[in-house]
């Protein structure tokens, strides 16, 4: 394997901490469609961060011999993703913040 792909690896795999069949759950309920962008969407509109919840289940069920480069590039958009938005944690409880919630659609809770 090449050493940038393994790199980030390491950081895909710092970032996602749900499983798949917790993030499929969660891909589920009201709260994850609710957030995302864009936040004005119609309804019935995908936002981006659910999608990118569904291509990432994708992922999680395969094996590393079976990535792509869609692959990596995916999972090299969702550690950036998460590393972003992780230094935008609020100073209150985040338990039922549109921020958590977010970050959940990209298989990251930070109540983990």
């Amino acid at each position: 394997m090449h050493e940038a792909n393994e790199d980030l690896l390491r950081r895909f795999h710092a970032a996602v901490n749900m499983e798949p069949e917790d993030l499929e759950s969660w891909l589920e309920t009201a709260p994850s469609h609710a957030v995302g962008w864009p936040r004005d969407r119609p309804p019935g509109v995908e936002s981006t961060g659910h999608a990118a919840g569904r291509r990432l289940l994708e992922i999680l069920r395969k094996s590393e011999a079976e990535y792509t480069d869609a692959d990596y590039a995916h999972m090299r958009k969702v550690a950036g993703y998460v590393a972003r938005h992780l230094k935008q944690r609020p100073r209150r409880d985040v338990s039922t913040t549109r921020w958590r919630y977010s970050l959940m659609n990209w298989g990251h809770d930070p109540l983990k």
